[in-house]
């Protein structure tokens, strides 16, 4: 049975049922992922910026003889971003290769097109079967980052410490748990708009706008997923020169997300970049004991930062991707296929 699904009124046990096959999902394809916990899971699947929606189905199996409802085995969510819909799908091992996949694409493509949207996007990891999925769908690859992953157990702090002193003179950095402060979002939010035409993929963007910024940090701590900030201050004007962003979800705490990295254009080449990565994962080693890694995404041809990750300890992992296609073409195929 697929049915649409609101998290913020499932059931406890449609939540850990919906997490049960995202964890199956990941011992499957990426077993060297942590599993997710349940902590704040409902409000990670509910919580959304201003402006955006998303939408939700799931495949639930029958009841069982003792009539009690069965598990949750499919899930798929689109939300409404910007002009695309951003498209995120998981069926559990056992029932892939059934054409459930495929119904809970349809099932959210036909929607997104009833809104009046013209593609989906999603992304999808290198190396999972998901890459052929979409690909018999239709789907084209669009941009490819590489996915690094730093082993916490593995870093040489002393090292570690002196690449975060290394900054040059006229230069500070401030480490701001929680996000920066209001007095200086305006500053941060120019640092960010200034990089904003790189090429950095469409389904993560960030935020420039001063107001904007404080929704996603807002939304950030609703969805249960805490972000830490460290900032390079450039001393005679008190502009941000450069902030890196990383972000430690309750969802999977031993394992943070790095978010941006920036370094505005008139302060490079004083070791900001470094600097501020390294000063970032000293302070993260008191401020969440429980971590135990960092995962970072950068373009392929982002060869400065990619040196610097390698520097502090990061492997490259796999490739993550992003696809999209016209929803007119894909509901045309997939209704065309049934």
């Amino acid at each position: 049975m697929v049915r649409e699904w609101d998290p913020r009124t499932a059931s406890s046990d449609e939540v850990a049922s919906v997490l049960d096959t995202l964890n199956a999902v990941l011992a499957a394809d990426l077993p060297q992922d942590p599993p997710w916990r349940e902590s704040s899971l409902r409000e990670y699947l509910s919580e959304v910026m201003p402006g955006e929606r998303r939408i939700s189905w799931v495949a639930q199996a029958e009841p069982g003889p003792d009539g009690l409802p069965g598990p949750i085995l499919g899930h798929v969510h689109v939300l409404l971003l910007g002009d695309i819909g951003v498209l995120e799908v998981l069926v559990h091992p056992d029932v892939r290769r059934t054409g459930l996949g495929r119904e809970l694409v349809l099932l959210a493509a036909r929607r997104v097109y009833q809104e009046g949207f013209q593609s989906i996007g999603v992304e999808v990891v290198g190396d999972t079967p998901a890459i052929a999925f979409y690909e018999s769908l239709g789907f084209a690859r669009e941009y490819v980052e590489t996915r690094s992953v730093l082993d916490l157990g593995a870093v040489d702090w002393p090292a570690l410490a002196e690449m975060a002193t290394g900054i040059g003179a006229g230069y500070h950095l401030e480490f701001c748990p929680g996000g920066p402060p209001d007095d200086l979002i305006e500053a941060y939010a120019r640092a960010k708009a200034e990089v904003r035409d790189v090429d950095d993929g469409e389904l993560r963007p960030s935020s420039y706008d001063p107001q904007r910024l404080r929704d996603s940090l807002d939304t950030l701590h609703r969805r249960g997923m805490k972000p830490y900030i460290v900032l390079a201050l450039h001393e005679h004007s008190g502009e941000v020169a450069g902030l890196t962003e990383v972000v430690v979800p309750a969802q999977h705490p031993t394992r943070a997300d790095q978010y941006d990295t920036i370094v505005v254009q008139d302060h490079r080449g004083y070791g900001i970049d470094r600097a501020i990565k390294a000063r970032m994962l000293l302070e993260l080693r008191s401020a969440e004991p429980t971590l135990a890694e960092v995962q970072t995404w950068n373009a392929q041809a982002n060869e400065a930062m990619l040196k610097v990750n390698a520097e502090l300890g990061y492997r490259p992992d796999r490739e993550w991707c992003e696809y999209s296609v016209d929803v007119a073409e894909l509901v045309h195929r997939l209704d065309a296929a049934r």
